[in-house]
Order: C-alpha cells, then sequence, then structure tokens
C-alpha cells in the first residue's frame, strides 16, 4: 500500500529577512547592532515573526520591535502570551535607566541610536538576561 504525501495548505508567513526588508528603518545598522546583541546575549533566544513584527522568544515571546520610533531603537519587552511570573523592577538591572514600565508584565527599552545606541549595548545584554529568566 502507498503511502499517501501530506499537503499543508497554511500559509507560511514572512520570515525575518522579509520583515527587516520591509520596514525600510532609518536606523538600520542599529537594528542589525540590537538584533545581533540580542540573539548572542543566551543560546536560548531566536528571533522570529510575531504581532507583524521581528520579536524575540526562548520558551515564549518576549520581545518585539517598537517600529514607530524613528529617532532611536526600542523594543517591548514582555513576560509572554500568559506571564507565570511578574519581573518586579528592582529584580531586572537598569543602571543605565533604558526602561519604561508598562505595567507589571512589560516594559519598553529605549536603546538610543549610534554612539549612544552602543555605548548601551553591555548593560541592555545584562538586563536582557535577567529578563530572559522570568519568560
Amino acid at each position: 500500500m502507498a503511502s499517501k504525501a501530506v499537503i499543508s495548505t497554511k500559509k507560511a508567513g514572512p520570515s525575518v529577512d522579509d520583515v527587516l526588508a520591509a520596514i525600510n528603518h532609518p536606523l538600520e545598522a542599529d537594528v542589525a547592532l540590537v538584533r545581533k546583541a540580542i540573539l548572542w546575549a543566551d543560546r536560548s533566544i531566536s528571533d522570529g515573526v510575531k504581532w507583524n513584527s521581528l520579536s524575540f522568544r526562548t520558551t515564549e515571546w518576549f520581545a518585539t520591535w517598537n517600529w514607530r520610533a524613528k529617532d532611536q531603537v526600542q523594543l517591548v519587552l514582555h513576560l509572554g502570551a500568559k506571564p507565570r511570573q511578574i519581573a518586579t523592577t528592582d529584580a531586572i538591572p537598569d543602571p543605565k535607566g533604558l526602561l519604561k514600565w508598562l505595567g507589571k508584565d512589560r516594559a519598553m527599552a529605549s536603546l538610543g541610536s549610534g554612539a549612544m545606541l552602543k555605548a548601551n549595548i553591555p548593560a541592555f545584554k545584562v538586563l536582557l538576561k535577567a529578563w530572559i529568566r522570568y519568560v
């Protein structure tokens, strides 16, 4: 008896490269630098497209790019679709004041651009490692 081939009718969404090509953001080099820094911050982090934007995940989605900001790089950090834990402001090291808390389970990370962004990357990576412990 011959096996039947299964054909998927589910349409694949856009890839990360498709999203980045379509964004046309004025800080393209800064975007690439931050993406690389996030992916290198921890081996468990991967990127993908969620909520029609470049997003990052470990076991849950935890960061989504804010493309509306054109003068600096911004990401919304969140604790997944159904947070199991809440990160308190004192549990996340933020000596450079990169985070603006938007609620108990999310914050906006504003990293700046150019030289300021490059100076903020080390502190952002430390902050990110603490954040993903709650995801």
